[in-house]
């Protein structure tokens, strides 16, 4: 059974997101909250597997929420623009996954199962976005982790590729494998690097000059 907390300052969009949560056999709402404030406290009593967390809210946002959050719980960013410049920060400091509120019912089941599996979930628009977010940033580490030199040359392939946006995929395509194999690759990549996701392997290889 996943469980789910709801983050929205809009009593009508959480009452939304519940219904379809609620159709789900596999799925609970362990609880709702109408600011980042709030989210923090219900996360640390219910402990939820995945939160679904509005970005702009008052008191606190969902970015500084994310932050004291993700440790626990997997995020699911949800906002109205794709544009959103504050998504940027949400998913640097610690989300999984990135949707639109007008999003489809069915995306957001499958962003949810996607991120409860432990993996995340970006469209390639939106990696790329992140990627020159934070090419505009001058903080770049010129120092490499000694992880990095763990990596065998594929594996350092596969980190390139996942840095530019592609799915695996497109990844199998472009290096001439199976998808399985690239799937493989990936989770060595995040083992031997320490890194939650792809959406922190996409950021450290930006850091470490291996993208852009």
């Amino acid at each position: 059974m996943i469980r789910l907390a709801i983050v929205d300052d809009q009593a009508m969009v959480r009452a939304g997101f519940r219904l379809i949560v609620q159709s789900q056999d596999d799925m609970q709402v362990a609880g709702e909250a109408a600011d980042g404030r709030e989210a923090v406290e219900l996360v640390r009593r219910e402990r939820p597997d995945v939160v679904l967390m509005d970005v702009r809210m008052p008191h606190m946002d969902g970015i500084e929420a994310t932050m004291k959050i993700a440790p626990i719980a997997r995020v699911v960013i949800l906002t109205t623009y794709e544009l959103d410049e504050y998504v940027f920060d949400a998913l640097a400091a610690g989300a999984s996954a990135f949707l639109l509120k007008a999003a489809p019912p069915e995306d957001l089941i499958r962003a949810i199962r996607v991120v409860a599996e432990g993996d995340s979930l970006l469209s390639p628009s939106v990696t790329r976005r992140l990627i020159d977010e934070f090419a505009k940033r001058p903080q770049r580490s010129s120092a490499k982790p000694k992880q990095l030199d763990s990596l065998t040359e594929r594996e350092r392939e596969v980190l390139i590729e996942v840095a530019k946006g592609l799915t695996n995929s497109e990844i199998a395509s472009r290096l001439h494998v199976s998808e399985a194999t690239v799937k493989t690759h990936v989770a060595h990549v995040l083992d031997k690097l320490d890194l939650r996701d792809r959406v922190q392997a996409v950021i450290l290889a930006y850091e470490l000059g291996l993208a852009g």
